[in-house]
């Protein structure tokens, strides 16, 4: 293909704008198209491929992302590493709005979504042990630091099906499991980067604590407005993070994400 990208970069809500100078690549898979056209732009002599996943207008809930299609053109453009910023909601106390998380862990709560490229003749089962690509997360935690972004660098991520957002009890459920972020995009999306042989950092921006944490019935239910808002707030100190990252990635990748598949068939 033409157009060649080493890095991509999934979008959440607010998260539109953030290069310049852009080419604009429409592309089409096996799985139908992705959420919106790919711009790719040159960071620090890197060819970097984003993608809204919402759709760049933010018209694709949750549940309708064809994250097949999106996973699929970022590898067809030749993406070996994926960054996925999102907004969640945090449901640990000292995991607060405005900061971010580098998650390590997932737990799926959705359902009825396409998660995998292998529905045959090929039984293929990969490992999820280590969903998050390791060696990035400590690339960002470092470009963190140079930057005094506070990060955590470590935790768990549950996926919930959405477009709704928790019950209470729902929530008291998986802030009482200790899992510290609750997002609605991160599954399947990082399972099929791994079926890809690619890397998956997770960077969750936190823009409220969930309804149900730690039991306590004074938060107020959070609104899209809220996570917009949030999100928007920090979008600049997003950005610096990505750019800093990106530009201080190392050319080869010595993890053991692309040979993902060596073991799963």
């Amino acid at each position: 293909m033409k157009d060649q990208a080493q890095i991509g970069v999934f979008g959440g809500s607010g998260f539109y704008q953030l290069v310049e100078d852009v080419k604009e690549v429409v592309l089409d898979t096996p799985y139908g198209a992705p959420s919106d056209a790919i711009a790719i732009a040159t960071i620090a002599d890197k060819k970097v491929a984003f993608l809204p996943r919402h759709g760049r207008d933010h018209s694709l809930p949750p549940h309708m992302i064809n994250y097949r299609a999106n996973v699929w053109a970022m590898k067809a453009l030749g993406v070996e590493r994926m960054i996925g910023p999102c907004a969640a909601g945090s449901l640990h106390p000292d995991v607060k709005p405005g900061q971010f998380v580098l998650c390590d862990q997932f737990v799926d709560r959705t359902s009825g979504r396409k998660d995998t490229f292998y529905d045959g003749p090929i039984t293929t089962h990969i490992s999820a042990a280590e969903p998050y690509c390791q060696e990035m997360r400590e690339q960002a935690a470092l470009a963190a630091d140079k930057l005094a972004i506070p990060v955590k660098v470590g935790g768990t991520v549950v996926v919930i099906q959405g477009p709704r957002f928790s019950t209470r009890s729902e929530s008291r459920w998986f802030s009482g499991q200790g899992w510290e972020v609750i997002n609605m995009t991160q599954y399947p999306e990082v399972v099929l980067a791994l079926e890809c042989g690619m890397c998956y950092l997770n960077i969750s921006l936190i823009t409220d604590y969930d309804v149900g944490l730690a039991g306590r019935e004074d938060i107020t239910p959070v609104t899209h407005g809220d996570v917009l808002r949030v999100f928007q707030d920090n979008n600049e100190k997003l950005r610096s993070l990505l750019m800093e990252l990106i530009a201080t990635m190392p050319a080869e990748r010595h993890c053991d994400c692309s040979g993902i598949l060596k073991a799963a068939r």
